[in-house]
């Protein structure tokens, strides 16, 4: 049954929501020194033992995502029509633009953008098949213009071969775990080599990614998703119902998820456990959210909003659900913010735009989640003539043998003084 603690609680939850990381990197090293070694025939070897590969390659023929786009519903065409379009123009919001200033006479400075040349985007299909998660890390990808858009999903379904049929992704590979990771970071014979691999994956996946971060460029190393939601400051503007029903859907995903409330009233508190046991009673995925429920999840009753909030920024978490935009100024940590009690969390998921690839365990206090901008490479660029070179000569030859750079200081001064 879901808990209801007080904020000495939230040390611990802290603690423990740590991953079992360095044990997840001791056994997926092997697998990528395999594959970095062993090319196309250990990838094929590893598919056939962990993904139930049943065929001579990995890559997946675009007749079968074409044919898997045909065998898809009406409803569900729409849905991706929809879904992508949203994200698409959220994504053109993100896209860092190029830019060129001049900071005196003569010196002009800027950054032009350009894209990677390949990305790879990692799709789970463990419990769920994850559409959503497709469109998600490639369609940014295409506003950002990469020419070169690769995904794999270790057993995918119909739904995700046919969303990459639809978003007409360059390269489908069927492929999961560390061994995939491996294959993008070194490149095969097969899998072309990517220059950033996105996308969430299980322990193995993020270990992979992290130990192979230099290697080829990550978005971020995640863990078990979460929420956290802080309640109405008034018990009567909280709605028990939804509340129960958005902390299920987020532990309706993994075992390991967690689905926090942060609230001052022990009515709100009792309320809603109580509508947690009756909405787990007739869900079909009970048997793994209860268990994260049980786990992982609970209400915490706070002091104060005040209190509320700076938990929310201790935790950091994937997921923040306020109540109104009256905290938004407070919340320095979060993955991706949730405003009002009609912004269910389940909308970013799917349709509403923004990304839904996103940090956990503690990673939003450095960075926001997927976006455009992590698809492309901001260069700095500048423009000097003679007039400004001159202005600039005392500084940086001063600057250069100051630091003992001798010759950094001549190149100026064989310019300037002829």
């Amino acid at each position: 049954m879901l808990r209801i603690v007080d904020t000495t609680a939230v040390t611990n939850m802290l603690t423990r929501r740590a991953s079992r990381m360095n044990e997840a990197e001791g056994l997926v090293r092997p697998i990528l020194e395999a594959v970095r070694k062993g090319g196309d025939k250990a990838l094929v070897e590893y598919a056939k033992k962990f993904d139930g590969l049943d065929a001579p390659t990995v890559a997946v023929p675009h007749a079968a995502l074409q044919a898997a786009y045909a065998g898809l519903g009406k409803d569900m065409r729409a849905a991706l029509k929809e879904a992508s379009s949203n994200i698409r123009a959220f994504a053109k919001l993100q896209l860092p633009v190029a830019k060129q200033a001049t900071l005196a006479p003569g010196l002009k400075v800027g950054q032009v953008v350009r894209p990677l040349d390949v990305v790879a985007a990692y799709i789970p299909s463990g419990r769920y098949p994850l559409p959503s998660t497709l469109m998600m890390t490639a369609i940014p990808a295409q506003v950002a213009g990469v020419p070169t858009i690769c995904a794999c999903s270790p057993r995918p379904a119909e739904a995700v071969m046919g969303t990459a049929a639809y978003l007409k992704v360059d390269h489908f590979f069927r492929m999961g775990g560390a061994h995939a990771i491996a294959a993008f970071a070194y490149g095969t014979k097969t899998v072309p080599r990517a220059d950033r691999i996105v996308g969430p994956g299980n322990i193995y996946v993020a270990a992979a990614k992290k130990l192979l971060a230099g290697e080829v460029g990550i978005d971020f190393v995640a863990g078990p998703t979460e929420i956290l939601i802080i309640a109405p400051e008034k018990v009567g503007e909280a709605n028990p119902k939804w509340i129960a029903a958005d902390m299920l859907a987020q532990a309706e995903h993994d075992t390991d998820a967690s689905a926090i409330l942060l609230t001052r009233s022990q009515q709100l508190a009792g309320a809603v456990v109580k509508e947690v046991e009756l909405q787990l009673q007739t869900l079909p995925t009970a048997a793994i959210a209860r268990k994260a429920i049980d786990r992982n999840s609970a209400v915490i009753v706070v002091p104060s909003q005040a209190e509320a909030v700076e938990i929310a920024n201790r935790f950091a978490p994937e997921h923040l659900s306020i109540p109104d935009r009256s905290l938004l100024a407070g919340i320095r940590h979060a993955g991706s913010i949730f405003i009002g009690p009609v912004s269910t969390e389940a909308a970013g998921d799917y349709a509403s735009g923004p990304n839904h690839v996103l940090p956990t365990s503690g990673v939003a206090r450095l960075r926001g989640g997927l976006s455009t901008a992590d698809y492309v490479k901001v260069i700095s660029a500048q423009e000097l003539n003679m007039a400004a070179l001159k202005r600039l000569e005392k500084s940086v030859t001063t600057l250069a043998r100051a630091e003992g750079l001798e010759a950094h200081a001549r190149s100026v001064e064989v310019r300037t003084r002829g």
